[in-house]
């Protein structure tokens, strides 16, 4: 299974740098000088790891294939993978390891599948697709997902009112109120 190390953000400067955003926690061994990383799509790459630094808190990589802006500017979006198995980690894991994963409630009932893994900017959320079909993003924190079970194929949520589409389905509005917000009396 492939996982993504990072992300090519953008060109930076005119000698063929780029700007990664990063998905892993471990840059210093995966994005090390000479590394040779397989690429998603597979035709932009393999790409190997010219030299590397860190500028204002982002990530600037030179590959051996790109010479210049336009060639770097032509890698935005492309992904940096490399071959991996299960986490080796308690509370970690890949997202390849949580596709296919059964989401269930704490008292059980299932409401859908998990379909991936998103990173957003603060924090990760898992995208699940509901039961009817529904895509919803669950924000991937203990407090709302507080089981995660490979070993079983399933994650438990504990999600708060309102989160899941199949909520706003089983909303009731009390019809016992006029439109104009004064009750009887």
């Amino acid at each position: 299974m492939q996982l993504v190390v990072a992300r090519v953000a953008r060109a930076h400067g005119l000698r063929g740098e780029v700007s990664l955003d990063l998905r892993t926690d471990d840059p210093e061994t995966r994005l090390a000088v000479g590394e040779q990383l397989a690429t998603e799509p597979a035709s932009a790459g393999p790409l190997t790891i010219l030299s590397v630094r860190v500028h204002q808190s982002r990530w600037l990589v030179r590959f051996a294939e790109v010479g210049d802006r336009t060639a770097a500017e032509a890698l935005r979006g492309v992904e940096l993978v490399v071959e991996a198995d299960a986490s080796d980690e308690e509370d970690a894991w890949y997202p390849h390891e949580l596709r296919g994963l059964r989401v269930e409630l704490t008292d059980g009932t299932v409401v859908g599948e998990v379909m991936a893994l998103e990173h957003l900017p603060a924090h990760d959320a898992l995208a699940i697709r509901e039961t009817g079909g529904e895509r919803t993003l669950v924000p991937f924190v203990k407090a709302m997902v507080p089981v995660v079970d490979v070993a079983g194929g399933r994650v438990v949520l504990d999600p708060p009112g309102g989160l899941l589409a199949r909520d706003a389905a089983n909303l009731v509005i009390d019809s016992d109120d006029d439109a104009s917000g004064q009750g009887e009396g």
